[in-house]
């Protein structure tokens, strides 16, 4: 378990794929964002001694239950403070990713950060994701952005069969799984390796809604 700053940067550097590069980058991130929550509240103040354990690891870790080569992009929904899609973005360059952000001032913050971090491989998207015009992706990542039934009801018609779903959920992992009611998936909720009291729901998704509840794994 990811216990404290230490151990977080200490496990950073042992994910594959992070290089010097992807840390100097994840630096400047860590270095922007602390500089804007200044000016707007993108992350708990609190947090901000906490960030590379309750962020950028939190985050990291999601690279973890996706393989390496995806050849759609990576939907991040409801991005805010850039997590988990710059990092995810950082780390792997030669990924697409599409960041979602409906609040103007965390969009134009997101898209100065990319520009700051030199990554041409990120797409800032700033409306609602109801007006997203129809697309297909292999991963669809979302950090505390809605409910899990609510989010399906956005978000599935972006997702195949073969689409990755890695939702952190912090403690109502479980509960929000089980209560899925009428939906056909494959998901299941694993341990937080920065939090011992918070899952991730992962898994894919058939697309459609039954009148069965889902299976709950």
């Amino acid at each position: 378990m990811i216990d404290s700053e230490d151990a977080a940067k200490a496990w950073l550097a042992t994910v594959p794929g992070v290089d010097s590069t992807v840390l100097a980058r994840l630096e400047c991130l860590v270095s922007l964002l602390a500089d804007e929550n200044e000016r707007q509240n993108l992350v708990s103040h609190d947090s901000l001694g906490h960030i590379w354990q309750r962020h950028v690891a939190d985050s990291m870790q999601l690279l973890s239950h996706v393989p390496r080569e995806t050849p759609l992009p990576w939907l991040d929904l409801g991005t805010g403070a850039g997590f988990p899609g710059l990092v995810i973005a950082a780390t792997r360059p030669g990924q697409r990713v599409i960041l979602t952000e409906s609040r103007s001032r965390r969009a134009d913050w997101l898209r100065r950060a990319v520009q700051s971090l030199d990554l041409s491989n990120v797409e800032v998207i700033g409306q609602r994701l109801e007006t997203l015009d129809q697309l297909s992706v292999s991963v669809i990542s979302a950090r505390a952005f809605a409910p899990l039934d609510r989010l399906l009801k956005l978000a599935a018609r972006f997702s195949t069969g073969d689409t990755y779903w890695v939702l952190p959920k912090g403690r109502s992992a479980r509960e929000e799984l089980d209560g899925l009611i009428g939906w056909a998936h494959n998901f299941e909720v694993v341990q937080s390796v920065t939090d011992p009291s918070a899952g991730i729901v992962i898994g894919t998704l058939a697309g459609v809604r039954t009148r069965e509840k889902g299976r709950s794994a």
